[in-house]
């Protein structure tokens, strides 16, 4: 299905995405003191000296700071604005990958709150530079993770976090198709009725979820750990070229969905050709395609505005003549 190509792509999203708004299992939250990222680093952190900060650039909701010490070095978001539940969420999706010990990302070590209000997340430092030239290795080791990280809740997460600065959310469910259509596409389409107005596309979504069992005909669909936010900006290579993913939007889904920023991620051949290795592609893989591309261009909608409605409505509109709904 042809999707319309826009110029403003991911330009404007933020490069520091967050997540979630509950607790994580592993991360307590930090005392209050007067400087609790300096404490922490000082002592948990097993530094004794901290001997530079400096701003790291690339984000347009949380400012980014490198802290360099005697014992390594510290990667710091905070948000001046937000409490401590939004860092959580991040933590809680990034150790689930962590976890699977399979594609690397930053380990996270303290979340807390700022005394003056916000809060903050410390997490590994890792040096980027390598070549962004080795898709097949991010391809093998994103279907690693997704075939490790499998779920024995069923389709969601643990909280709800965002996507961007949308709320998505994770209740658990059963069934694939109820999530996906409910929670993903059902709720986005409402973002735009009610921010925009927009009843043209809201109904024309709604027919179309209810029409999208067809595309899921004979395919076996288990509740993966995703990313869910895999675009160019949340993709890096350290200094060994090992890929590295950041900023989720983590929640348990079908594979296919991993895909659904490829229209600002660049994936390439090499890099589908070594997943499907790994995660061989069921069928309907192509029917399906657009379906999740859906999702994140109405994310954009609602975020960005009319500039990416055009795109979302054109696969509504292909999705509809194809099941002649």
């Amino acid at each position: 299905m042809a999707v319309a190509s826009l110029s403003i792509c991911c330009s404007a999203r933020p490069n520091l995405l967050l997540c979630s708004f509950s607790r994580p299992r592993n991360f307590a939250m930090a005392a209050m003191s007067e400087d609790p990222i300096r404490e922490w680093i000082l002592s948990e952190g097993k530094a004794t000296q901290i001997t530079k900060i400096s701003s790291v650039g690339g984000g347009c909701i949380n400012l980014a700071t490198h802290y360099h010490t005697d014992a390594g070095s510290f990667f710091v978001k905070t948000n001046r604005s937000i409490g401590p539940a939004m860092f959580e969420g991040e933590a809680l999706g990034l150790e689930a990958m962590y976890e699977t010990s399979t594609i690397r990302v930053p380990k996270p070590h303290k979340v807390g709150a700022l005394p003056t209000g916000g809060s903050y997340i410390i997490m590994e430092f890792i040096d980027f530079g390598g070549s962004r030239g080795y898709q097949a290795e991010l391809g093998r080791k994103l279907a690693e993770m997704h075939k490790a990280g499998i779920s024995s809740k069923g389709f969601g997460f643990e909280v709800d976090n965002t996507i961007g600065s949308t709320p998505q959310i994770n209740t658990w469910s059963s069934n694939w198709i109820e999530f996906y259509g409910e929670k993903r596409l059902g709720y986005q389409l409402e973002l735009a009725r009610d921010q925009y107005g927009d009843s043209a596309i809201y109904q024309k979504g709604q027919t179309l979820i209810q029409n999208m069992a067809s595309l899921f005909e004979n395919v076996a669909i288990e509740p993966c750990l995703l990313h869910g936010d895999l675009w160019s900006g949340n993709i890096a290579y350290d200094k060994n070229n090992e890929p590295v993913i950041l900023d989720p939007a983590c929640y348990y889904g079908h594979n296919e969905a991993e895909f659904g920023m490829s229209w600002c991620a660049g994936f390439g051949e090499s890099f589908y050709n070594a997943y499907f290795k790994v995660m061989p592609k069921q069928p309907g893989f192509e029917k399906r395609r657009d379906l999740y591309l859906l999702y994140h261009y109405l994310n954009h909608y609602n975020l960005f505005g009319s500039g990416y409605r055009s795109s979302a409505m054109s696969i509504i509109d292909d999705y509809l003549r194809m099941l002649k709904a």
